[in-house]
C-alpha cells in the first residue's frame, strides 16, 4: 500500500514539499494530499505587495495547479477542522475526513492585529482562518487585501502602514514608488530595529523621507477613526495614537508581525512554543508520524528542552528556511520509503538531521535603497568594553551625502554579522562571506570598492556564490541558464526558481542578465 501522506497548507512552502514528493507519486510509493482553505490556485503571498502595486501579476505569483502536480490531490476551498489523531484522519470543515499515515503541517502564519479603539471584528473571512476587519483596514495577506491596496494605489490615495519592519518599509517604498502616499508610523524611534543599527537606520530614513514616505516614529497606535458612508458601511479614516497624533489615510495597513498558527496543532494535543515543536527530523515532540514545516515550526532539540516551560527560538519569519525544510523533509521521507539512504534522518540518534546551512540574510526589496543585513550590528565600535570580555571588530563606513553605509562585525576576522546601504555590490560579497562563515580581507576598504562605477565584477565572489538565497540558486547557475536562452528574469525563475521567494534578488539577476548581454555584444 502507498504512504498516505497529508499536507494542512496550500502556501510556498506546502506546495514546495508536495512538488518534491511528484516522483514518490509517479513510482506509486506514496499519496499525496494536500489541503488549502482558499479556494484559488496556491501563490506566494510574500510577493503580494508587489501584486498590489502593480509591479507583479497574478501568474507570476501563482505557485502552482492541479495540472502543475500530476498525482497529487490538490483540494482548494478544503479547511482543516481538526486533527483526530487517533483515526489518523484530518476532519474538515464540511464533516468529511482524510485519512493519512503520514500528516505535515505547513499551516504557516497569521498577521497580529493590535488592539485598538474603534477596530472593529467582523467575524470570520471566506476562508474561515482569519478575521474580516473595519473596511479599510488590512494585513495584507492575501489577494482580498491586495485587491483593496490596488484600489487605493491607482487614485493615488493615502495609505497608512503601522509597523516599521521589513515587511512595513518594503511596502512603504512600493507605494512611493507607484504614486501613492505612504506614512509609516512606528513605536520606537527608528525603522528596522531588528536588522539596522542607529546610522543605517538615519541613512535609511533619510532616503524614504526624499522619496515622499512620511515616517512617524514614537507612535503608541491606540485607535482608529472610522466613518460612516451613505451606504451604511463604516470605513477607516485616521489612525491615533496614545499621545493625541492623527494620521490620516484612506487605508489603514497592519504590519504588527506573524504569530504561527498552532490552533490545529494545540487542540489535537501537540506540544507547541513559538509554533509546533518539532525535532531535527521535523517532527512533532508528541506524535512521530506529524511533521511542521515553515513558519509554523519551531525546531528545538527535545532532549534538551523537553521539561522546560520556555522553549527558546521559533520560526525563522523567511521564505528561504521553510523551503528548505520542505525539501529536507521530503527527501528524508523518500529516502525511507525507497530504503535509499539507510533511515532517511529519521533515526532515533539523531544523525542526518535537518541542519540549515544557510543563517538569514534579510534584502530589503525596492527601487528606493538597497540594504542587506545579517547577524547582530549592535555593537558600538567606541563603547567601552567590560573587563574580561572581547568586543567584536567593528568596522564602519559611512557616507550620508550620499546615501551609502557599511559596517561589518568580526570575530577573529570571521564575519558574524553586516548591513549595507546603498552598496548593492559590497552586500553581495558580505552576504557570501557570512553564509560561508568566511574571513574578511585584512583591508576592508577592498570590499567598498566593489560599488565603483568602473567595477568590471558584478558579483565579486564569482560562479560559486549563493545570489538567491531563498532558493539557494548559484549566480553560476544563473548564467548558464542565460546562455541557455533564459532572457528575462521570469524565465530565469522558471528555470532555476531564483527570484521566486521573496523577489530581493531580482535586481542582481536583472544586473546578471545585462552583464552578459553586453559580454555577448
Amino acid at each position: 500500500m502507498p504512504e498516505r501522506i497529508v499536507v494542512i497548507g496550500a502556501g510556498p512552502v506546502g506546495i514546495r514539499f508536495a512538488e518534491e514528493l511528484l516522483p514518490l507519486v509517479a513510482d506509486g510509493r506514496a499519496t499525496v494530499t494536500v489541503l488549502g482553505a482558499e479556494t484559488v490556485d496556491p501563490y506566494n503571498r510574500v510577493l503580494i505587495a508587489e501584486l498590489a502595486v502593480g509591479e507583479a501579476t497574478a501568474d507570476e505569483i501563482t505557485l502552482a495547479t492541479a495540472s502543475g502536480l500530476p498525482g497529487v490531490d490538490l483540494r482548494l476551498g478544503s479547511r482543516a477542522e481538526r486533527i483526530d489523531r487517533d483515526a489518523r484522519a484530518v476532519v474538515l470543515a464540511d464533516g468529511s475526513a482524510v485519512p493519512y499515515d503520514r500528516l505535515v503541517l505547513a499551516t504557516g502564519a497569521r498577521s497580529i492585529v493590535p488592539v485598538l479603539d474603534g477596530l472593529e471584528r467582523l467575524g470570520p473571512d471566506d476562508t474561515g482562518l482569519d478575521t474580516r476587519l473595519t473596511s479599510g483596514v488590512c494585513v495584507l495577506r492575501d489577494l482580498a487585501d491586495a485587491a483593496q491596496l490596488r484600489e487605493v494605489v491607482d487614485r493615488g490615495g493615502r495609505v497608512v502602514v503601522l509597523g516599521a519592519g521589513v515587511l512595513g518599509i518594503e511596502l512603504a517604498m512600493l507605494l512611493a514608488d507607484a504614486g501613492a502616499i505612504p506614512a509609516v508610523a512606528h513605536f520606537g524611534p527608528m525603522p528596522m530595529p531588528r536588522q539596522l543599527d542607529r546610522g543605517s537606520a538615519s541613512i535609511l530614513s533619510t532616503a524614504l523621507a526624499s522619496a515622499g514616505v512620511t515616517l512617524v516614529p514614537h507612535t503608541r497606535a491606540e485607535g482608529v477613526i472610522g466613518v460612516e458612508g451613505d451606504d451604511g458601511v463604516r470605513r477607516f479614516r485616521a489612525l491615533v495614537s496614545s499621545d493625541g497624533k492623527r494620521i490620516e489615510g484612506d487605508l489603514l495597513v497592519l504590519s504588527c508581525g506573524v504569530r504561527a498558527r498552532t490552533e490545529l496543532a494545540e487542540a489535537a494535543g501537540l506540544r507547541v512554543g513559538n509554533g509546533v515543536l518539532v525535532d531535527s527530523s521535523l517532527r512533532s515532540w508528541s506524535d512521530p508520524r506529524i511533521h511542521a514545516i515553515g513558519d509554523c515550526a519551531h525546531l528545538a532539540d527535545p532532549a534538551e528542552y523537553l521539561h522546560e516551560r520556555q522553549v527558546p527560538g521559533g520560526p525563522h519569519g523567511l521564505i528561504g528556511p521553510g523551503w528548505r525544510q520542505a525539501s529536507w523533509l521530503a527527501a528524508a521521507i523518500t529516502a525511507e520509503l525507497t530504503g535509499d539512504g539507510c533511515d532517511g534522518g529519521f533515526g532515533d540518534d539523531g544523525d542526518g538531521g535537518f541542519v540549515d546551512e544557510h543563517p538569514g540574510v534579510v534584502v530589503l526589496k525596492g527601487e528606493l535603497v538597497d540594504i542587506a543585513s545579517a547577524g547582530d550590528v549592535s555593537a558600538d565600535p567606541f563603547a567601552p568594553v567590560p573587563a574580561g570580555e572581547i568586543a567584536p571588530g567593528i568596522a564602519v563606513w559611512a557616507d550620508p551625502e550620499h546615501g551609502t553605509y557599511v559596517k561589518m562585525a568580526t570575530r577573529d576576522g570571521i564575519l558574524t554579522g553586516f548591513v549595507a546601504v546603498g552598496m548593492p555590490r559590497a552586500a553581495a560579497e558580505l552576504s557570501v562571506l557570512y553564509l560561508r562563515g568566511g574571513e574578511l580581507p585584512a583591508d576592508r576598504s577592498l570590499l567598498l570598492r566593489l560599488d565603483d562605477a568602473d567595477a568590471e565584477t558584478t558579483v565579486a565572489a564569482g560562479r560559486e556564490a549563493t545570489l538567491c538565497i531563498c532558493n539557494a540558486v548559484t549566480v553560476g547557475q544563473i548564467e548558464d541558464a542565460i546562455d541557455d536562452g533564459c532572457g528575462s528574469v521570469a524565465a530565469i525563475g522558471e528555470c532555476t526558481r531564483a527570484g521566486t521567494g521573496c523577489g530581493g534578488c531580482r535586481a542582481r539577476i536583472t544586473e546578471l542578465l545585462h552583464a552578459r548581454e553586453g559580454a555577448v555584444a
